[in-house]
């Protein structure tokens, strides 16, 4: 083929489906570049600022191209449907906010010393998050997770003289590259079986593969593609590495790793296994109806590794002295929580799935907010630095609580209707043991979370003074606050919002050119 027709074969394609990425890749190199050029001693929160732009006008294309017909592009590789807008509007906001608190963070910060590259490396994670929810194509998918991956273990470790975050971004890079190689080897197995790396293809001949006698090889593939993925929702058994790394990395780092990376984990899981595995679960999305001698075995499997995440994240998260490691412990059950769907495949799957992480943004944004604000503030991240907090600040106490409250799953908040629909859908599949290790955890996951109220509200502080509080993190706490009350006090236009908006079936119809 000559190289005119290859490019005339690229000209084809209606390229502007991917304006959301093309703009987070501009402004990433546009930052690298005024990085390079500026003066050493130049005040780079400008950088910050052209970022944050950026990130709005990538998400005015993405509200753009809601309520499209799915178009696909470079052979059915990349898409754009419901499925992908949805998590890319999720991860924007997510990367939003963490500009937002960087700001302050960057600035009083001694320990970061090169801020340009810290706000481009953002972008490029964001870039790989958002290429992760289009993949439609097993190679697109892994760059997609390698970008978010590598520029995550660069961030974690951008504190270059403390130790701590020099442990953790080694203790994370070596666990991330297994992880990397266990998918890897899982996606092998994958194309050795069906000859193809497409996922719509790996789903028209896996049905066939599974029951030709290539059973065993199916649920061995599905485990280690599984087990790797579990380390980017940080569950069971990949889960260890989040407590000394959410520890080590800067607290805003810390944030985005709770919230978007471990979105778009799921995004990842929600993607190949309803599509490659979707034909041996015979899942009907009108109907809820679902039937095959696979689906148990992975029904039970998934339901395991989330009652395992709920017990371990929520009863280790209890013995933390540590804020941000209570709040990887805590990330590790809210993931649990949310594979619950996932074992069910009740027809309300995706929207279930999508309100409690709209619900764990809002919640884990501001709750990292203030948890930044006072460590900072009081120089130690022990979970006795928010003593005395409401004295000093009554709206960060109040607003904590909230987000506190809503973590835990309590009324008049997101979160508790987030995991009211889940466990309504565990009882609706008749998981009883699941939807009582559902209550019991969350039980559990009072005495940890009313610590840190008690805290705020019944002892002592060391100084009485008024805490200050940057126009950036207001800003935050403040969307966090209206939009984890407003979501618990009005779920279901949320819930409606998403299943007309972002269509599931969109994922399973052919995209056009």
């Amino acid at each position: 083929m000559s190289s005119v027709s290859k490019w005339g074969n690229l000209a084809q394609y209606d390229w502007s489906v991917m304006s959301p990425e093309f703009i987070i890749l501009g402004v990433a190199t546009l930052l690298s570049l005024l990085d390079l050029f500026m003066n050493k001693k130049a005040d780079r929160r400008i950088l910050a600022w052209i970022g944050f732009l950026g990130i709005i006008v990538a998400g005015c294309f993405v509200v753009r191209n809601t309520g499209q017909n799915v178009v696909s592009i470079l052979n059915d590789m990349y898409r754009v449907d419901g499925f992908a807008n949805a998590f890319k509007l999720l991860f924007l906001s997510g990367v939003a906010f963490v500009f937002l608190i960087s700001l302050t963070y960057i600035d009083e910060s001694k320990n970061i010393r090169y801020s340009g590259e810290y706000y481009y490396l953002i972008l490029t994670a964001l870039l790989g998050a958002m290429l992760m929810a289009s993949s439609s194509d097993l190679i697109t998918l892994f760059v997609g997770l390698e970008l978010l991956s590598i520029s995550s273990y660069i961030l974690v470790g951008t504190r270059k003289q403390h130790i701590h975050s020099n442990e953790s971004a080694f203790k994370y890079v070596i666990s991330g590259g297994i992880a990397s190689a266990i998918t890897l080897y899982g996606m092998s197995f994958i194309y050795g079986l069906t000859g193809s790396t497409n996922l719509y293809v790996i789903a028209e001949r896996l049905s066939s593969v599974f029951y030709d006698g290539f059973d065993f090889l199916v649920y061995f593939s599905f485990f280690l593609m599984f087990v790797g993925f579990a380390f980017k929702i940080s569950v069971v058994p990949y889960h260890m590495w989040a407590p000394d790394v959410y520890q080590g990395a800067p607290t805003p780092i810390a944030a985005f790793l709770s919230v978007v990376s471990k979105a778009a984990g799921f995004a990842i899981v929600l993607r190949v296994f309803l599509i490659s595995f979707g034909s041996l679960v015979s899942f009907d999305m009108e109907t809820g109806q679902q039937g095959s001698v696979l689906v148990n075995t992975l029904s039970v499997y998934i339901a395991i590794v989330a009652a395992a995440s709920m017990i371990i994240g929520n009863t280790l998260a209890m013995r933390q002295v540590n804020i941000k490691r209570m709040m990887a412990y805590s990330g590790i059950a809210q993931a649990g929580y949310l594979l619950v769907p996932f074992a069910t495949l009740t027809v309300l799957m995706f929207e279930q799935t999508m309100f409690y992480l709209v619900a764990y943004l809002f919640a884990n944004m501001g709750a990292f907010a203030i948890i930044m604000l006072v460590n900072r503030d009081q120089k130690t991240e022990d979970l006795k630095s928010f003593a005395g907090l409401y004295h000093r600040a009554p709206w960060m106490a109040i607003a904590m609580t909230f987000f506190l409250l809503s973590l835990a799953g309590l009324p008049i908040t997101a979160g508790f209707f987030g995991k009211f629909y889940i466990f309504m859908s565990a009882i609706v599949h008749s998981s009883y043991w699941l939807a009582g290790i559902m209550l019991a955890t969350s039980v559990v996951s009072y005495y940890y979370y009313f610590g840190v109220i008690r805290q705020m509200y019944m002892r002592p502080g060391k100084t009485e003074a008024p805490l200050k509080v940057p126009a950036s993190i207001g800003l935050v706490v403040l969307i966090a606050l209206v939009g984890t009350v407003a979501a618990g006090i009005m779920p279901d236009p949320v819930m409606q919002y998403i299943h007309h908006k972002f269509p599931l079936q969109q994922m399973f119809q052919p995209g056009g050119q």
